[in-house]
């Protein structure tokens, strides 16, 4: 099902692509501006956590369109480089090197942000999911560099980039139609579920799912060796 999302959506942006072969710009061009992309996504999160208030959701709302928009690029460099036959291997080495800081600022963006409205066990769970992240994708280099073709696990870099986009859209959907809810119990100390909810539990699904993905990789790279 994922594949075939995947091979769509390819399809859908190929129009783009046209377009921009013929502006002249590289793919290591695109990259570079999707990193720039995610570095507004970030500077969205922490100006919500410095300005904004706790229960307000626009900051994450702009950071979850930011962050979707940006991913669109993740697509386009790869197709880019493959219709205008510049495909070099350190094109490949430039875009998963920039795939990693961008991912890495994501993460500190949320971060910030959670910790900054003292969402304290959220932001433990945003920090794990970005040690899973980074431990993806390193299993997958490190296992290419000994000889063994790794890309199997059910959270890559597309799932993880979608989740964390749609969960921030839902958030502040959720807001803007239900207002501050909250559903409380008298035994927690803290709300169990809450509008914030929406975007920290794919957090959390993702701090078990990446990390269950490394696994993955790990055990398949053993059976392969």
């Amino acid at each position: 099902m994922w594949k075939a999302i995947k091979k769509n959506a390819y399809k859908a942006i190929t129009p783009v692509v046209l377009l921009l072969k013929k502006t002249g710009i590289t793919p290591n061009g695109i990259t570079t501006i999707g990193l720039g992309i995610t570095l507004v996504s970030t500077s969205v999160l922490i100006a919500g956590g410095e300005v904004g208030n706790r229960g307000d959701f626009r900051y994450i709302s702009w950071f979850g369109i930011i962050t979707l928009f940006g991913g669109i690029f993740d697509m386009l460099d790869g197709q880019l480089a493959r219709l205008t036959n510049k495909t070099t291997k350190f094109g490949a080495l430039y875009d998963s090197v920039l795939d990693r800081y961008s991912e890495m600022f994501m993460f500190l963006g949320i971060c910030y942000y959670l910790v900054a409205h003292h969402y304290f066990l959220s932001s433990l769970f945003a920090f794990i999911a970005m040690i899973g992240s980074i431990m993806v994708s390193y299993v997958r280099a490190r296992a290419e560099s000994l000889g063994v073709e790794c890309s199997v696990g059910i959270m890559q870099r597309p799932e993880r980039i979608l989740t964390i986009g749609v969960a921030a859209l839902l958030a502040g959907l959720v807001s803007y139609v239900f207002g501050d809810f909250k559903y409380t119990v008298s035994w927690l100390p803290f709300p169990l579920f809450e509008n914030i909810s929406v975007f920290t539990i794919p957090i959390f699904l993702l701090a078990i799912l990446t990390n269950f993905t490394a696994y993955q990789r790990i055990n398949y790279c053993n059976n392969k060796m």
